[in-house]
């Protein structure tokens, strides 16, 4: 194929190619060709180098890098090779990292808190596989400084894995700060409902906190967030 063609049919699949070597044209051609014969159609490769451009880079490589990282998702995850490809699709990411020192090691981490269903592609799933270990590790510490035991703090995690990819300072201080402060509840409560930090403290925490404060009326949390606003404020006028 000439160089003009292999430039345009690149670009059609939104590879920016255009300051390539030859050499790194035909490196970028074998990799595309590599994912197409694993399932990927011309769809999905606008999102893979918009997200992850290093995919199509000279620093890929399929039979190290691109290869391996598939064939841990049939392997260790027993995937289908449509789940793979789905799993990339969510994380494109995934499509690089080290099976050894990444992919591996974190599902064995995950999997020995109790997490189930990890082979099952969905966007949280995917981003767990793709979260190293120490940032998992900062979730669980965070909860231990409040005074909660290894144990507390890594069930209240695998009973809410979301919680693993929520920021400590923009999402679980404020929230357990609210909690503690403002609702004068005792951790014990989210220990028991971890699911709390999945909602919104400003939408959905607060308000709900102080329509019942002025009513009197005092619940558990899992009753003041699961139901829908027409639900609840329905049943605590």
């Amino acid at each position: 194929m000439q160089l003009k063609l292999i430039v345009l049919y690149l670009k059609n699949l939104g590879i920016d190619a255009t300051a390539d070597s030859p050499e790194s044209l035909h490196w970028t051609l074998t990799i595309v060709d590599f994912l197409k014969s694993k399932g990927f159609d011309d769809r999905h490769f606008p999102r893979l180098a918009s997200v992850c451009p290093r995919i199509f880079s000279s620093s890929s490589d399929v039979d190290r890098i691109l290869a391996p990282a598939l064939s841990f998702f049939s392997s260790d995850l027993s995937a289908s090779p449509d789940q793979a490809r789905d799993f990339i699709i969510l994380c494109p990411d995934l499509l690089i990292s080290s099976v050894d020192y990444g992919l591996r090691p974190t599902l064995d981490f995950l999997q020995g808190l109790g997490i189930k269903n990890l082979g099952i592609p969905s966007n949280l799933n995917a981003h767990l596989l793709n979260t190293p270990i120490e940032k998992l590790m900062a979730k669980i510490r965070f909860f231990e400084g409040l005074g909660l035991s290894y144990e507390e703090s890594a069930g209240m995690c695998a009973r809410c894995p979301a919680i693993f990819g929520y920021g400590v300072e923009s999402n679980l201080r404020p929230k357990v700060e609210y909690l503690v402060y403002m609702m004068r509840r005792p951790l014990e409560e989210v220990k028991e409902f971890p699911q709390y930090f999945a909602f919104s403290l400003k939408k959905r925490i607060a308000p709900r906190h102080l329509h019942l404060k002025e009513r009197g009326i005092r619940i558990p949390l899992r009753k003041m967030l699961f139901y829908s606003d027409e639900k609840f404020y329905a049943k605590w006028k």
